[in-house]
């Protein structure tokens, strides 16, 4: 069976989504799991408020994902779009340390996710500029 084009997520986004997601992933399990090291963080940021965050900024995605295939092709680009423009509050950790204050594991996690989040912001700009394009007016 045939699925409808506006219920269909390209498969390339889907890769920039596992992409973001996982390295979304990966640098708040090293945030969490060493958050007492990384410099200048509030001593009321713990573990589990880190994990809750990841859960959190990661259903903006899946509901942008699920809000597509029920084909509301633009808020669920929207909501994606969202979800990766998330991804650049990684850099907030230079908002309160320099980047020679923070680990090479540390520095390299936060550029992951926010290179991941970046491509897969303007994919999903791209996609909706090119959705708003083509609909009659």
């Amino acid at each position: 069976m045939k699925r409808h084009a506006t219920t269909h997520l390209p498969r390339y986004l889907l890769a920039l989504l596992a992409l973001y997601c996982a390295a979304s992933l990966i640098h708040f399990a090293h945030n969490a799991e060493f958050v007492s090291a990384y410099p200048n963080l509030p001593a009321s940021l713990t573990r589990t408020k880190v994990y809750l965050a990841w859960l959190a900024i990661t259903a903006v995605g899946a509901t942008g994902i699920v809000a597509f295939r029920l084909g509301l092709r633009l808020p669920g680009l929207l909501l994606i779009a969202a979800y990766a423009a998330l991804g650049f509050a990684g850099l907030d950790h230079y908002w309160v340390a320099a980047m020679s204050a923070h680990t090479f594991a540390m520095n390299a996690t936060i550029w992951f996710e926010v290179t991941a989040a970046g491509v897969l912001f303007v994919t999903t700009i791209a996609l909706l500029l090119r959705s708003t394009a083509t609909k009659p007016a």
